[in-house]
């Protein structure tokens, strides 16, 4: 689960980790106010959304009065902003940080991520800081310096200092700069994280190491181990489509192609997906019912798949273990009878109960093209796609 930046640092925040002093608000009349409370002369007014980039885009400004505070928080607020990592529908501003401004020494770089190679996480650091470090990676890896973590042990005091030196941090910092690191691993896996990123680490004039920037992502799977961070799920920053297909216990991400895919596994969709691609189309999601799924799941996931404009054709790739694909077929029938179905739909079933589904979907009279194969499927679906000029 991605979480806004001022979440992420209320977590490390619990767990000692200093960051600078920040209210969040809607409005402008609350942020002169937060500005007040927060004190100083120079403060930093943040766009909240879901993605990197945002100084770029115009979403992250200094104020030098209180005037300039609630000016830039209203040009933001309901502003569509676009990074590189949004994409290009951009996302919408709701809220935004108010921040004291930091007299800035330094800048470096801190994260934690989990290896999967090793299976074990693995604690990043660079003195190339408040840059992309995917840059960084890119054109100087000898520049990020890397610490492997064992699980049993933990991040251990001579690991930490490794990194300390490696950052070429003032002597007199070591101990503070070794406490933040604890404290920041402690923060990830308490929470259970799967990325904690800060991106500046700032070493102030006056000799402090705050997080400027903190980027959390949540396991999703452990969130029912913390009822308290589940309050940071924003629906606002999610797809729309996305979060009506989890209501129904169904995973569906979008992409850009034009054919509809709905499959039951992981598995079967990136190879559904792949021979799409492979016949020279591209796919327009990823939507998995999953292996219990019911004929009710069955229709909303169908409703689901043709809310997308830019879904031409769907193609339904069911290979039937637990699922039944007598209820697959009912499922489609009922959805396509009540959405109106215009656009080609290809239906492959194998397995349970599928000669009881194509039996359903030939009684039923909709102009369904059904297929025995996948590669047959993933034929027919691009010749209905370029059928129709798309």
């Amino acid at each position: 689960m991605n979480i806004h930046e001022y979440q992420a640092k209320s977590i490390l925040a619990r767990y000692g980790v200093p960051v600078p002093k920040g209210k969040i608000v809607t409005n402008s009349k609350d942020a002169q106010a937060a500005a007040r409370e927060i004190g100083g002369d120079v403060w930093v007014v943040k766009a909240q959304i879901h993605a990197g980039g945002r100084g770029k885009a115009g979403g992250v400004k200094i104020a030098k009065k209180l005037s300039e505070v609630a000016q830039y928080v209203d040009e933001m607020l309901g502003k569509t902003l676009v990074t590189h990592q949004t994409g290009p529908g951009g996302k919408v501003v709701n809220q935004v940080l108010i921040e004291q401004g930091l007299s800035i020494e330094q800048e470096l770089y801190l994260g934690i991520v989990l290896d999967r190679r090793r299976s074990r996480l693995v604690v990043m650091a660079s003195m190339e800081g408040g840059v992309e470090i995917e840059e960084v990676a890119r054109k100087s890896p000898e520049k990020i310096l890397k610490v492997v973590i064992d699980p049993l042990l933990g991040l251990t005091d001579f690991q930490a200092r490794e990194l300390v030196f490696g950052l070429q941090l003032p002597t007199t910092l070591t101990k503070k700069a070794t406490q933040f690191l604890r404290a920041l691993y402690k923060a990830f896996t308490e929470s259970d994280a799967s990325i904690a990123e800060i991106n500046p680490l700032v070493l102030t004039r006056d000799g402090e190491l705050l997080a400027l920037d903190a980027k959390i992502n949540l396991d999703d799977n452990a969130l029912f181990r913390h009822l308290d961070l589940q309050e940071f799920y924003d629906p606002t920053e999610e797809d729309p489509k996305e979060v009506e297909a989890s209501k129904h216990q169904l995973n569906y991400i979008s992409l850009d192609g034009s054919i509809g895919c709905m499959v039951n596994g992981a598995g079967l969709a990136m190879a559904t997906m792949d021979i799409i691609k492979l016949y020279g189309a591209e796919p327009a999601n990823f939507l998995d019912v999953g292996g219990g799924t019911t004929t009710e799941r069955i229709k909303e996931a169908f409703k689901i798949l043709l809310s997308d404009a830019n879904t031409k054709v769907v193609l339904v790739n069911i290979f039937g273990g637990i699922v039944h694909c007598d209820r697959v077929a009912t499922g489609i029938i009922e959805a396509a009878k009540q959405v109106h179905l215009k656009i080609p739909l290809v239906v492959r079933l194998q397995g349970t109960h599928s000669d009881e589904g194509r039996a359903i979907i030939v009684k039923s009279g909709l102009p369904i093209i059904t297929a025995g194969t996948m590669s047959e499927a993933a034929q027919k679906s691009v010749q209905a796609l370029k059928e129709r000029g798309a």
